[in-house]
Protein backbone atom coordinates (compact mmCIF):
# COMPACT_ATOMS: atom_id res chain seq x y z
CA UNK A 1 0.00 0.00 0.00
CA UNK A 2 1.31 3.91 -0.86
CA UNK A 3 -0.07 6.76 0.16
CA UNK A 4 1.10 10.38 -1.48
CA UNK A 5 0.89 13.49 0.18
CA UNK A 6 0.45 16.62 -2.41
CA UNK A 7 0.50 20.33 -1.87
CA UNK A 8 -0.93 22.55 -3.88
CA UNK A 9 2.00 23.84 -6.33
CA UNK A 10 2.13 27.32 -8.35
CA UNK A 11 4.97 26.67 -10.42
CA UNK A 12 6.93 23.99 -12.22
CA UNK A 13 9.86 24.25 -13.73
CA UNK A 14 13.19 22.94 -14.84
CA UNK A 15 13.75 19.76 -16.59
CA UNK A 16 13.39 15.82 -16.83
CA UNK A 17 14.49 12.68 -18.08
CA UNK A 18 11.64 10.24 -19.70
CA UNK A 19 11.87 6.89 -18.76
CA UNK A 20 11.70 3.87 -21.15
CA UNK A 21 7.74 2.95 -21.99
CA UNK A 22 6.31 0.55 -20.08
CA UNK A 23 3.99 -0.44 -22.86
CA UNK A 24 6.98 -1.42 -25.05
CA UNK A 25 8.89 -2.94 -22.55
CA UNK A 26 6.47 -5.32 -21.81
CA UNK A 27 6.19 -7.22 -25.03
CA UNK A 28 9.61 -6.97 -25.39
CA UNK A 29 10.33 -8.86 -22.20
CA UNK A 30 7.77 -11.53 -23.73
CA UNK A 31 9.94 -12.19 -26.53
CA UNK A 32 12.79 -13.65 -24.25
CA UNK A 33 10.86 -16.76 -25.02
CA UNK A 34 11.74 -16.62 -28.69
CA UNK A 35 15.50 -17.47 -28.46
CA UNK A 36 17.79 -19.58 -26.33
CA UNK A 37 20.27 -16.77 -26.82
CA UNK A 38 20.58 -13.77 -24.62
CA UNK A 39 18.37 -10.86 -25.42
CA UNK A 40 19.49 -7.33 -23.65
CA UNK A 41 17.45 -4.68 -22.85
CA UNK A 42 18.53 -1.62 -21.79
CA UNK A 43 17.43 0.83 -19.71
CA UNK A 44 14.51 -1.12 -18.46
CA UNK A 45 12.06 1.06 -15.78
CA UNK A 46 11.70 0.32 -12.19
CA UNK A 47 7.74 -0.58 -12.62
CA UNK A 48 5.84 -3.32 -10.44
CA UNK A 49 4.39 -4.52 -13.87
CA UNK A 50 7.73 -5.18 -14.86
CA UNK A 51 8.79 -6.78 -11.99
CA UNK A 52 5.41 -9.21 -12.03
CA UNK A 53 6.16 -9.98 -15.43
CA UNK A 54 10.02 -11.38 -15.03
CA UNK A 55 8.20 -13.19 -12.24
CA UNK A 56 5.68 -14.97 -14.96
CA UNK A 57 8.69 -14.83 -17.39
CA UNK A 58 10.59 -16.94 -14.56
CA UNK A 59 8.23 -19.70 -14.47
CA UNK A 60 7.91 -19.58 -17.98
CA UNK A 61 11.41 -21.15 -18.12
CA UNK A 62 13.11 -17.76 -18.88
CA UNK A 63 16.55 -16.91 -16.90
CA UNK A 64 16.92 -13.04 -16.21
CA UNK A 65 19.99 -11.09 -14.85
CA UNK A 66 20.68 -7.40 -14.69
CA UNK A 67 23.67 -5.44 -15.21
CA UNK A 68 23.09 -1.86 -14.40
CA UNK A 69 20.01 -0.37 -15.42
CA UNK A 70 19.94 -3.08 -18.35
CA UNK A 71 17.87 -6.64 -18.03
CA UNK A 72 19.17 -9.92 -19.79
CA UNK A 73 16.69 -12.60 -20.57
CA UNK A 74 17.21 -16.06 -22.57
CA UNK A 75 15.08 -19.37 -22.34
CA UNK A 76 16.72 -22.81 -22.70
CA UNK A 77 13.51 -24.85 -22.44
CA UNK A 78 10.04 -22.44 -22.47
CA UNK A 79 6.90 -23.62 -20.54
CA UNK A 80 3.82 -22.62 -19.29
CA UNK A 81 3.37 -20.84 -16.20
CA UNK A 82 1.33 -22.56 -13.44
CA UNK A 83 0.78 -19.74 -11.05
CA UNK A 84 -2.95 -18.39 -12.31
CA UNK A 85 -2.95 -15.95 -8.97
CA UNK A 86 0.20 -14.19 -10.43
CA UNK A 87 -0.98 -13.93 -14.52
CA UNK A 88 -4.02 -12.22 -13.15
CA UNK A 89 -2.22 -9.42 -11.85
CA UNK A 90 -1.92 -8.26 -15.06
CA UNK A 91 -3.24 -7.69 -18.28
CA UNK A 92 0.47 -8.12 -20.15
CA UNK A 93 1.06 -11.51 -18.86
CA UNK A 94 -1.68 -12.47 -21.53
CA UNK A 95 1.80 -12.11 -24.19
CA UNK A 96 3.28 -15.11 -23.29
CA UNK A 97 0.86 -16.74 -25.12
CA UNK A 98 1.93 -16.02 -28.22
CA UNK A 99 5.75 -16.86 -28.39
CA UNK A 100 4.98 -20.23 -26.14
CA UNK A 101 2.90 -21.13 -28.88
CA UNK A 102 4.93 -20.54 -31.89
CA UNK A 103 8.12 -22.00 -29.45
CA UNK A 104 6.94 -24.95 -27.95
CA UNK A 105 2.94 -25.60 -29.43
CA UNK A 106 1.53 -25.63 -26.57
CA UNK A 107 0.15 -22.78 -24.00
CA UNK A 108 -1.64 -22.54 -21.38
CA UNK A 109 -2.58 -19.33 -19.95
CA UNK A 110 -4.77 -17.76 -17.12
CA UNK A 111 -7.33 -14.90 -17.93
CA UNK A 112 -5.17 -11.65 -17.22
CA UNK A 113 -6.20 -8.65 -14.71
CA UNK A 114 -4.81 -5.56 -14.53
CA UNK A 115 -6.48 -2.04 -13.82
CA UNK A 116 -10.79 -2.23 -13.97
CA UNK A 117 -11.55 0.20 -16.35
CA UNK A 118 -13.68 -1.69 -18.43
CA UNK A 119 -14.05 -5.29 -20.53
CA UNK A 120 -10.83 -6.31 -22.50
CA UNK A 121 -11.55 -9.96 -23.74
CA UNK A 122 -8.82 -11.80 -25.18
CA UNK A 123 -11.07 -13.19 -27.88
CA UNK A 124 -8.95 -11.61 -30.92
CA UNK A 125 -6.04 -13.00 -29.23
CA UNK A 126 -7.01 -16.67 -29.13
CA UNK A 127 -8.77 -16.02 -33.22
CA UNK A 128 -5.44 -14.86 -34.15
CA UNK A 129 -3.78 -17.74 -33.08
CA UNK A 130 -7.08 -19.75 -34.40
CA UNK A 131 -6.09 -18.55 -38.10
CA UNK A 132 -2.45 -19.72 -37.42
CA UNK A 133 -3.55 -23.04 -36.91
CA UNK A 134 -4.10 -23.42 -33.40
CA UNK A 135 -6.77 -25.50 -31.36
CA UNK A 136 -7.96 -23.53 -28.31
CA UNK A 137 -9.80 -24.93 -25.63
CA UNK A 138 -11.79 -22.39 -22.82
CA UNK A 139 -11.89 -23.10 -19.16
CA UNK A 140 -13.08 -20.95 -16.42
CA UNK A 141 -10.02 -18.92 -16.03
CA UNK A 142 -7.71 -19.90 -18.36
CA UNK A 143 -7.24 -20.84 -21.90
CA UNK A 144 -5.05 -24.14 -23.63
CA UNK A 145 -3.73 -23.58 -27.53
CA UNK A 146 -1.68 -26.20 -29.18
CA UNK A 147 -0.58 -27.14 -32.45
CA UNK A 148 1.90 -26.42 -34.83
CA UNK A 149 1.31 -22.60 -36.00
CA UNK A 150 1.54 -21.97 -39.77
CA UNK A 151 1.25 -18.31 -41.69
CA UNK A 152 -2.17 -17.25 -42.37
CA UNK A 153 -4.34 -14.46 -42.91
CA UNK A 154 -5.59 -12.26 -39.31
CA UNK A 155 -8.07 -9.54 -39.72
CA UNK A 156 -8.95 -8.18 -36.38
CA UNK A 157 -12.25 -6.48 -35.66
CA UNK A 158 -10.51 -3.63 -33.64
CA UNK A 159 -7.18 -3.10 -33.89
CA UNK A 160 -5.89 -3.98 -30.54
CA UNK A 161 -2.81 -3.26 -29.26
CA UNK A 162 -2.09 -6.36 -27.32
CA UNK A 163 -3.97 -8.67 -29.46
CA UNK A 164 -1.39 -7.48 -32.51
CA UNK A 165 1.39 -7.72 -30.30
CA UNK A 166 0.78 -11.12 -29.40
CA UNK A 167 -0.04 -12.51 -32.92
CA UNK A 168 3.29 -10.79 -34.02
CA UNK A 169 5.17 -12.45 -31.53
CA UNK A 170 3.40 -15.82 -32.60
CA UNK A 171 4.56 -15.09 -36.25
CA UNK A 172 7.94 -14.64 -36.34
CA UNK A 173 8.07 -18.61 -35.67
CA UNK A 174 5.62 -19.85 -37.69
CA UNK A 175 6.11 -21.36 -40.94
CA UNK A 176 5.11 -19.24 -43.86
CA UNK A 177 3.53 -15.76 -43.81
CA UNK A 178 1.77 -13.97 -41.48
CA UNK A 179 -0.96 -10.99 -42.39
CA UNK A 180 -2.46 -8.96 -40.35
CA UNK A 181 -5.07 -6.51 -41.21
CA UNK A 182 -6.71 -3.88 -38.86
CA UNK A 183 -3.31 -3.79 -37.20
CA UNK A 184 -3.20 -1.38 -34.37
CA UNK A 185 -0.36 1.56 -34.80
CA UNK A 186 0.62 2.45 -32.02
CA UNK A 187 4.67 3.20 -31.57
CA UNK A 188 4.82 0.30 -28.96
CA UNK A 189 4.26 -2.06 -31.85
CA UNK A 190 6.44 -0.69 -34.12
CA UNK A 191 9.18 -0.59 -31.31
CA UNK A 192 8.47 -4.32 -30.53
CA UNK A 193 8.92 -4.31 -34.40
CA UNK A 194 11.98 -3.18 -34.64
CA UNK A 195 13.07 -5.23 -31.77
CA UNK A 196 12.03 -8.64 -33.58
CA UNK A 197 13.95 -7.57 -36.63
CA UNK A 198 16.96 -7.16 -34.46
CA UNK A 199 16.38 -10.72 -33.74
CA UNK A 200 16.39 -11.98 -37.27
CA UNK A 201 12.10 -11.70 -37.24
CA UNK A 202 11.66 -10.56 -41.01
CA UNK A 203 8.33 -8.10 -40.65
CA UNK A 204 6.77 -5.16 -42.89
CA UNK A 205 4.08 -2.56 -42.29
CA UNK A 206 4.76 -2.01 -38.69
CA UNK A 207 2.80 1.04 -38.03
CA UNK A 208 0.16 1.23 -40.55
CA UNK A 209 -3.06 -0.66 -40.51
CA UNK A 210 -1.33 -4.02 -42.15
CA UNK A 211 1.47 -5.96 -41.28
CA UNK A 212 3.27 -9.10 -43.03
CA UNK A 213 5.83 -11.42 -41.17
CA UNK A 214 7.87 -13.62 -42.86
CA UNK A 215 8.13 -16.56 -40.20
CA UNK A 216 11.81 -18.11 -39.96
CA UNK A 217 13.10 -21.31 -38.09
CA UNK A 218 14.88 -19.52 -35.45
CA UNK A 219 16.00 -16.01 -33.81
CA UNK A 220 18.54 -14.95 -32.23
CA UNK A 221 19.69 -12.72 -29.56
CA UNK A 222 20.78 -8.80 -29.48
CA UNK A 223 21.18 -5.65 -27.32
CA UNK A 224 17.99 -3.12 -27.49
CA UNK A 225 16.64 0.58 -25.81
CA UNK A 226 13.04 0.85 -25.94
CA UNK A 227 11.63 4.06 -26.78
CA UNK A 228 10.78 6.90 -24.14
CA UNK A 229 6.90 6.58 -22.60
CA UNK A 230 4.94 8.87 -24.23
CA UNK A 231 2.23 8.62 -21.49
CA UNK A 232 4.53 9.35 -18.67
CA UNK A 233 5.84 12.39 -21.12
CA UNK A 234 2.37 13.40 -21.48
CA UNK A 235 1.40 13.32 -17.48
CA UNK A 236 4.43 15.40 -16.70
CA UNK A 237 3.31 17.95 -19.75
CA UNK A 238 -0.12 18.05 -18.22
CA UNK A 239 1.56 18.87 -14.77
CA UNK A 240 3.08 21.67 -16.15
CA UNK A 241 0.31 23.15 -17.97
CA UNK A 242 -1.29 23.82 -15.09
CA UNK A 243 1.40 25.74 -13.87
CA UNK A 244 3.01 28.67 -14.97
CA UNK A 245 6.46 27.75 -15.37
CA UNK A 246 9.09 26.18 -17.76
CA UNK A 247 9.74 22.81 -17.89
CA UNK A 248 11.62 21.10 -20.24
CA UNK A 249 11.49 16.82 -21.45
CA UNK A 250 14.55 15.41 -22.24
CA UNK A 251 14.65 11.71 -24.06
CA UNK A 252 10.92 12.62 -24.93
CA UNK A 253 9.80 11.37 -29.10
CA UNK A 254 7.12 14.10 -29.93
CA UNK A 255 6.41 12.35 -32.87
CA UNK A 256 4.81 9.98 -30.66
CA UNK A 257 2.49 12.29 -29.40
CA UNK A 258 1.59 14.73 -31.64
CA UNK A 259 -2.27 14.07 -30.63
CA UNK A 260 -1.51 15.32 -26.74
CA UNK A 261 0.20 18.11 -28.03
CA UNK A 262 -1.83 19.25 -30.41
CA UNK A 263 -4.54 19.53 -27.08
CA UNK A 264 -1.48 20.91 -25.23
CA UNK A 265 -1.63 24.01 -27.38
CA UNK A 266 -4.90 24.46 -27.93
CA UNK A 267 -5.13 25.12 -23.93
CA UNK A 268 -3.05 27.93 -24.57
CA UNK A 269 0.69 26.61 -23.25
CA UNK A 270 3.52 26.93 -25.81
CA UNK A 271 5.27 24.09 -26.59
CA UNK A 272 8.84 23.86 -28.43
CA UNK A 273 11.11 20.97 -30.11
CA UNK A 274 15.09 22.04 -29.57
CA UNK A 275 18.06 19.99 -29.90
CA UNK A 276 17.68 19.30 -25.98
CA UNK A 277 14.46 18.09 -25.77
CA UNK A 278 10.61 18.80 -25.36
CA UNK A 279 9.80 22.49 -23.61
CA UNK A 280 6.84 23.57 -22.72
CA UNK A 281 5.76 26.94 -21.19
CA UNK A 282 2.93 28.91 -20.21
CA UNK A 283 -0.39 28.56 -18.39
CA UNK A 284 -3.22 26.80 -20.07
CA UNK A 285 -6.33 28.50 -19.86
CA UNK A 286 -8.73 27.56 -22.55
CA UNK A 287 -11.47 24.60 -22.28
CA UNK A 288 -10.89 21.59 -24.55
CA UNK A 289 -12.19 19.05 -26.30
CA UNK A 290 -11.13 15.53 -26.09
CA UNK A 291 -12.21 12.30 -27.93
CA UNK A 292 -9.86 8.94 -27.26
CA UNK A 293 -9.04 6.83 -30.37
CA UNK A 294 -6.65 4.32 -31.22
CA UNK A 295 -3.22 5.56 -32.65
CA UNK A 296 -2.85 7.97 -34.22
CA UNK A 297 -5.72 10.00 -32.05
CA UNK A 298 -5.85 10.81 -28.59
CA UNK A 299 -4.71 7.93 -26.62
CA UNK A 300 -6.84 6.46 -23.35
CA UNK A 301 -4.13 5.88 -21.10
CA UNK A 302 -4.24 10.55 -21.20
CA UNK A 303 -7.68 10.85 -20.89
CA UNK A 304 -7.38 10.94 -16.74
CA UNK A 305 -4.19 13.34 -16.75
CA UNK A 306 -5.53 16.03 -19.12
CA UNK A 307 -8.83 15.72 -17.33
CA UNK A 308 -7.02 16.94 -13.74
CA UNK A 309 -5.83 19.68 -16.53
CA UNK A 310 -8.81 20.37 -17.27
CA UNK A 311 -10.01 21.12 -13.51
CA UNK A 312 -7.81 24.22 -14.12
CA UNK A 313 -9.36 25.47 -17.35
CA UNK A 314 -12.18 28.24 -16.61
CA UNK A 315 -14.96 26.96 -18.49
CA UNK A 316 -16.33 23.73 -19.88
CA UNK A 317 -13.59 20.62 -20.93
CA UNK A 318 -15.63 18.03 -22.90
CA UNK A 319 -14.42 14.61 -22.95
CA UNK A 320 -15.48 11.72 -24.99
CA UNK A 321 -14.27 8.21 -24.06
CA UNK A 322 -14.38 5.54 -27.07
CA UNK A 323 -12.17 3.18 -25.88
CA UNK A 324 -13.18 1.98 -22.62
CA UNK A 325 -16.43 1.71 -21.06
CA UNK A 326 -15.88 2.40 -17.58
CA UNK A 327 -12.89 5.26 -17.71
CA UNK A 328 -13.94 8.06 -16.05
CA UNK A 329 -13.86 6.46 -12.05
CA UNK A 330 -11.56 9.05 -11.11
CA UNK A 331 -13.80 11.96 -11.76
CA UNK A 332 -15.48 10.44 -8.55
CA UNK A 333 -12.27 11.32 -6.86
CA UNK A 334 -11.94 14.67 -8.18
CA UNK A 335 -14.98 15.79 -7.30
CA UNK A 336 -14.15 15.21 -3.50
CA UNK A 337 -11.80 17.90 -4.01
CA UNK A 338 -14.51 20.16 -5.21
CA UNK A 339 -14.37 19.40 -8.63
CA UNK A 340 -17.53 19.82 -11.16
CA UNK A 341 -17.98 16.74 -13.10
CA UNK A 342 -20.96 15.72 -14.61
CA UNK A 343 -21.01 12.31 -16.35
CA UNK A 344 -23.35 11.07 -18.79
CA UNK A 345 -22.21 7.74 -20.03
CA UNK A 346 -19.07 7.90 -21.99
CA UNK A 347 -19.17 11.59 -21.74
CA UNK A 348 -17.44 13.78 -19.16
CA UNK A 349 -18.32 16.98 -18.75
CA UNK A 350 -15.50 19.15 -16.90
CA UNK A 351 -16.46 23.17 -15.69
CA UNK A 352 -13.39 24.03 -14.48
CA UNK A 353 -11.89 27.18 -13.28
CA UNK A 354 -13.09 26.46 -9.30
CA UNK A 355 -11.01 26.71 -6.38
CA UNK A 356 -10.35 23.13 -4.72
CA UNK A 357 -9.23 22.05 -1.28
CA UNK A 358 -6.94 19.93 -0.47
CA UNK A 359 -8.61 15.86 0.71
CA UNK A 360 -8.25 12.26 1.20
CA UNK A 361 -9.07 10.72 -2.27
CA UNK A 362 -8.05 7.35 -3.82
CA UNK A 363 -6.24 5.95 -6.68
CA UNK A 364 -8.98 3.85 -9.03
CA UNK A 365 -6.56 2.33 -11.90
CA UNK A 366 -3.21 3.57 -13.03
CA UNK A 367 -3.75 6.70 -15.15
CA UNK A 368 -6.48 7.87 -13.02
CA UNK A 369 -4.32 7.66 -9.67
CA UNK A 370 -1.29 9.45 -11.69
CA UNK A 371 -4.31 11.96 -12.67
CA UNK A 372 -5.51 12.38 -8.82
CA UNK A 373 -1.96 13.53 -7.97
CA UNK A 374 -2.08 16.52 -10.69
CA UNK A 375 -5.21 17.28 -8.82
CA UNK A 376 -3.49 17.55 -5.64
CA UNK A 377 -0.99 19.96 -6.87
CA UNK A 378 -3.89 22.06 -8.22
CA UNK A 379 -5.54 21.94 -5.23
CA UNK A 380 -5.13 23.92 -1.83
CA UNK A 381 -3.75 22.82 0.84
CA UNK A 382 -2.94 19.13 1.46
CA UNK A 383 -4.44 15.94 -0.24
CA UNK A 384 -3.57 12.74 0.33
CA UNK A 385 -3.56 9.94 -2.02
CA UNK A 386 -4.52 6.52 -0.66
CA UNK A 387 -3.09 3.82 -3.35
CA UNK A 388 -3.78 0.61 -1.66
CA UNK A 389 -3.10 -1.55 -4.72
CA UNK A 390 -0.07 0.02 -6.25
CA UNK A 391 -1.77 1.19 -9.30
CA UNK A 392 0.48 3.97 -9.76
CA UNK A 393 4.26 2.18 -9.50
CA UNK A 394 3.10 0.05 -12.04
CA UNK A 395 3.90 2.43 -14.60
CA UNK A 396 5.61 5.38 -13.38
CA UNK A 397 9.15 5.25 -12.23
CA UNK A 398 9.09 7.73 -9.12
CA UNK A 399 6.74 10.24 -10.40
CA UNK A 400 6.73 11.99 -6.71
CA UNK A 401 10.67 12.25 -7.47
CA UNK A 402 10.17 13.60 -10.99
CA UNK A 403 7.36 16.02 -10.05
CA UNK A 404 9.85 17.04 -6.93
CA UNK A 405 12.76 18.11 -9.55
CA UNK A 406 10.44 20.05 -11.30
CA UNK A 407 9.69 22.13 -7.69
CA UNK A 408 6.33 20.12 -6.20
CA UNK A 409 6.04 18.86 -3.03
CA UNK A 410 4.89 15.19 -3.39
CA UNK A 411 6.06 12.55 -1.01
CA UNK A 412 5.11 8.71 -0.99
CA UNK A 413 4.65 6.64 2.29
CA UNK A 414 4.55 3.04 1.51
CA UNK A 415 4.65 0.56 3.76
CA UNK A 416 2.77 -3.41 3.41
CA UNK A 417 -1.32 -4.29 3.30
CA UNK A 418 -0.63 -7.04 5.87
CA UNK A 419 1.28 -4.31 8.22
CA UNK A 420 -1.59 -1.66 7.67
CA UNK A 421 -4.76 -3.66 8.69
CA UNK A 422 -2.68 -5.42 11.57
Amino acid sequence: MATYRIRHCEQLSGEVSIHASKNAVLPILCAGLLTSEPITIEKVPLLTDVETLVDILTECGVHTSKHQDALILWSDEPRSPVSENLLSRMRASVLVMGPLLARTGYARVALPGGCAIGQRPIDLHIKGMQALGAEAQLTPGSVTLQGELKGGNVYLDFPSVGATENIILAAVLAKGTTRIENAAKEPEIVDLCAFLTEMGAKISGSGTGTILIEGQRQLHGCIYKPIPDRIEAGTILCAAAMTEGSVLLRGVRPDHMRAVLFKLVESGVKLKETGAGLRLSGKASQPIQVRTLAYPGFPTDMQAPMMALALKLRGTSVFLETIFENRFMHAREMARLGASIRIEDRIALVNGGHVLAGSTVSSTDLRGGAAMILAGLAAEGETVLKDPDGHIARGYEDLPGMLRTLGADVTMDEWDSADANG
